[in-house]
C-alpha cells in the first residue's frame, strides 16, 4: 500500500501533534503548524489525532496512489484535482488505485494537510512522527519529500475500514477516479480563516515593561508578515514596540505562539519549530485556538492582535476540544 511522489511541491513533510517530553534536552517540539486542519484530516479517515499527516506548504505535490485508500484534505485551498476533476476538501475521499492527486498553489492561507486511513507507516523518533528539518529527524528520513519517494501507509482502523466500505459502495457503477462523501465538516467549528486575520492574545510575561504607546500599537495597528518567516517563527513588521527601560533578561521557556520583541522592536511570533528557550522580552501569547490563523498567514498578509484574558482563552480552548469530540461522534454516526 504505497503513495508515490511524482512532484514534491515546495515543502511537503510528515507532521503530527508534536514531539513532547524532550524540550528539557533541547529537542524542539515541531509538529503540524495548523493543528486544527491536521487533527480534522485524521478524524475524517478514522485515525487517531496522533497519526502523521502530510503538511504541504504554499505549493502542493502530485501523488500517485498504487492502492485504494480513504484520504482527507484540510486546510488551505490548493485546488486538488484528479484527472482534472476537483477534489472537495474537509470530507472523506475514497481514492481508487492508479489515481494521481495533483495540488496547485495556495489560493488562501499557506498550508494544506492530507491524511490517509491507517496513517503513514514511518518510524517514530522520540515518540513522534514529526519532521524537524534542521536536525534531520522524524517523518520521512528526516527530510522533505522528493521525487519518487514511496510512502507506505498502515491498515485502516475499524472506523476507517467502514468509511472505505461506505464510499466504495456509494461509487459502484461510477467511473470516477475517486468517491467523495456527501457531507463535510461544518464551517461553524472551523477557525476564522481569512487573508488578514485578527489573532487574540493574552499579556506576556513582560507585557507591563513596555511603553504605554507600544501597548496601544500592539492591538490598534497591523503588523505585516515578512519574507524571513518560517516554521520556527513569523517575523512581523510594524511600528516598533519599545520597553520602558532596556533590561537584560535571562532566557526563559517559550511556546507556540509566544510573541517576542527583539531590540529592533519588530515582534516575532514563535511557531511549531520554535526554540526551547528565549531571551527576548515576551509582550504577548497567542491563544491556542487562534494558532491555526497564524499558521495559515501568508507572506505579506497583515496581522491584527486583539487582547483577551486567560479565562476567555481557556473557555475557547475547552469549546474547541468539545467540538473535536463532537466531530468524532458525528463521523461515527454518519457511517453507522
Amino acid at each position: 500500500m504505497t503513495i508515490v511522489v511524482q512532484k514534491p511541491g515546495l515543502l511537503t513533510t510528515l507532521q503530527d501533534a508534536g514531539r513532547f517530553g524532550y524540550q528539557k534536552y533541547g529537542v524542539i517540539a515541531s509538529g503540524a503548524m495548523d493543528a486544527f486542519a491536521h487533527t480534522t484530516a485524521n478524524l475524517l479517515v478514522g485515525n487517531e489525532q496522533s497519526e502523521a499527516s502530510l503538511e504541504m506548504t504554499v505549493i502542493g505535490p502530485t501523488l500517485y496512489f498504487e492502492a485504494s485508500v480513504v484520504i482527507a484534505v484540510c486546510g488551505s485551498p490548493m485546488s486538488p484535482t484528479v484527472d482534472g476533476i476537483p477534489v472537495p476538501m474537509w470530507r472523506p475521499i475514497y481514492m481508487r488505485p492508479g489515481s494521481s492527486l495533483q495540488f496547485g498553489a495556495a489560493s488562501q492561507g499557506s498550508r494544506c494537510y492530507l491524511a490517509v486511513a491507517g496513517g503513514f507507516d514511518v518510524p517514530r523518533q522520540m515518540n513522534s512522527y514529526a519532521t524537524y528539518l534542521r536536525a534531520g529527524i522524524g517523518g520521512f528520513e528526516g527530510r522533505a519529500l522528493d521525487v519518487e519517494d514511496r510512502l507506505q501507509f498502515k491498515p485502516a482502523s475499524v472506523l476507517g475500514a467502514k468509511i472505505a466500505a461506505h464510499l466504495e459502495n456509494k461509487g459502484i457503477g461510477s467511473e470516477s477516479p475517486f468517491i467523495a462523501a456527501a457531507w463535510r465538516v461544518s464551517n461553524t467549528i472551523m477557525p476564522d480563516y481569512r487573508p488578514d486575520p485578527v489573532v487574540r492574545v493574552i499579556p506576556g510575561a513582560q507585557y507591563d515593561l513596555f511603553e504605554p504607546e507600544s501597548l496601544y500599537e500592539l492591538t490598534n495597528s497591523s503588523f505585516r508578515v515578512q519574507p524571513k518567516s518560517d516554521r520556527m517563527g513569523y517575523r512581523l513588521e510594524g511600528k516598533p514596540l519599545q520597553m520602558l527601560v532596556n533590561k537584560e533578561m535571562l532566557s526563559e521557556p517559550v511556546t507556540f505562539g509566544t510573541v517576542q520583541v527583539p531590540p529592533d522592536g519588530q515582534p516575532i511570533v514563535l511557531m511549531a519549530d520554535r526554540q526551547t528557550t528565549g531571551g527576548y522580552p515576551k509582550i504577548a501569547q497567542v491563544i491556542t485556538v487562534d494558532l491555526p490563523l497564524m499558521a495559515q498567514a501568508q507572506i505579506g498578509s497583515k496581522i491584527r492582535f486583539q487582547l483577551t484574558d486567560l479565562r476567555d482563552a481557556q473557555e475557547l480552548h475547552l469549546l474547541a476540544q468539545y467540538n473535536v469530540q463532537l466531530l468524532k461522534a458525528s463521523i461515527d454516526m454518519k457511517i453507522r
